[in-house]
């Protein structure tokens, strides 16, 4: 099983035929797909203009899809590691027990459906890496017992 960069070689080896850049970039989204594989795919797919549907698309175009969600993967990861040296701190000062913001994080380890989208028509339009970064800057913001929907679409549209 390859894992996201080995894909995103795939995606960018001009070597392959259309189909199979195609076809690693959507096992990419196997590996972080913010919004759930289908409604991340559709989004990617409206913001590089592709059908979601074309088996046979341009490169350059799945190459700038590709480019958006490394943008937004880097993102996350960042976030990972200051997460990751947060908790050590924690612990070194004997906070045992993970706040609720850590809650969160631990719902979406991974990178996976961080912002679960149900119909892939109501996605945001901006690019993934501004939403990611309202959506990691509200979450440090909300307790996680009281996140509601109108709080999610604030981080969105904020």
């Amino acid at each position: 099983m390859a894992g996201f960069r080995a894909l995103a070689e795939q995606v960018r080896d001009e070597q392959r035929e259309p189909c199979q850049r195609r076809q690693a970039l959507r096992k990419c989204l196997e590996r972080f797909a913010p919004y759930g594989h289908r409604a991340t795919w559709h989004h990617l797919c409206a913001r590089a203009g592709i059908d979601p549907e074309d088996r046979d698309p341009d490169p350059a175009r799945l190459v700038a899809a590709l480019e958006e969600l490394e943008e937004a993967r880097a993102l996350w990861l960042s976030y990972e590691r200051e997460f990751a040296r947060r908790r050590k701190r924690q612990k070194y000062h004997g906070v045992r027990q993970p706040t609720s913001f850590d809650a969160w994080h631990r719902r979406t380890w991974g990178g996976r459906s961080l912002l679960p989208v149900k119909d892939p028509a109501r996605v945001p339009s901006a690019p993934l890496v501004m939403v990611l970064r309202r959506l990691i800057a509200t979450m440090g913001d909300l307790d996680l017992a009281a996140l509601t929907t109108p709080h999610r679409e604030k981080a969105l549209t904020a």
